[in-house]
């Protein structure tokens, strides 16, 4: 196990957040969280790093797989003009993960500070959630209403609801 996977399942058991954990081979794609999501009976949700043109700000969108995103849509509803796909360097030095390991439990570490986390607002309906721990090899599922409120307030971080419609 990564020393970051680590420190994130630290802080979980730190709050007190029950969760189950699967070990896998590497996952990138949501297709490779299919089979995770079966096993632990959680949605397994997308995560897409964002910056504004100029990279003065940095968010981090999770969403439902089949949940339709245009940047567009969620620029509008953040108040944010021109979002586009971060860089892996920058996604690195905030959320401390790589591209396909992307997650808000990298929101625990003092640089992702500066995160704004923009959540597909029916992901608060879904029962139980699961995420990478800023590793690939692992999926972590704990309840929708942890995530919510016990482990978004720990982590300090700005949340943005937005209205996500599903894939057409």
């Amino acid at each position: 196990m990564s020393d970051t996977a680590r420190a994130v399942l630290e802080f979980l058991d730190g709050l007190g957040i029950e969760y189950r954990k699967a070990e896998h081979p590497p996952a990138f794609t949501m297709a490779d969280c299919a089979a995770v999501d079966r096993q632990l009976g959680a949605l397994t949700v997308k995560n897409i790093f964002l910056t504004t043109k100029n990279k003065k700000r940095c968010f981090l969108c999770i969403c439902r797989p089949d949940a339709r995103f245009h940047t567009a849509d969620i620029s509008k509803q953040v108040g944010a003009s021109r979002l586009s796909f971060a860089p892996e360097a920058m996604l690195f030095q905030r959320l401390r993960c790589h591209g396909g390991s992307a997650s808000p439990l990298g929101l625990v570490f003092p640089e992702a500070r500066d995160v704004a986390l923009i959540v597909d607002s029916a992901l608060r309906e879904v029962p139980t959630l699961a995420f990478h721990p800023c590793d690939n090899t692992q999926t972590v599922a704990m309840a929708g209403k942890d995530f919510f409120d016990k482990f978004l307030p720990a982590a300090g971080t700005d949340v943005r609801d937005v209205l996500m419609k599903n894939e057409e």
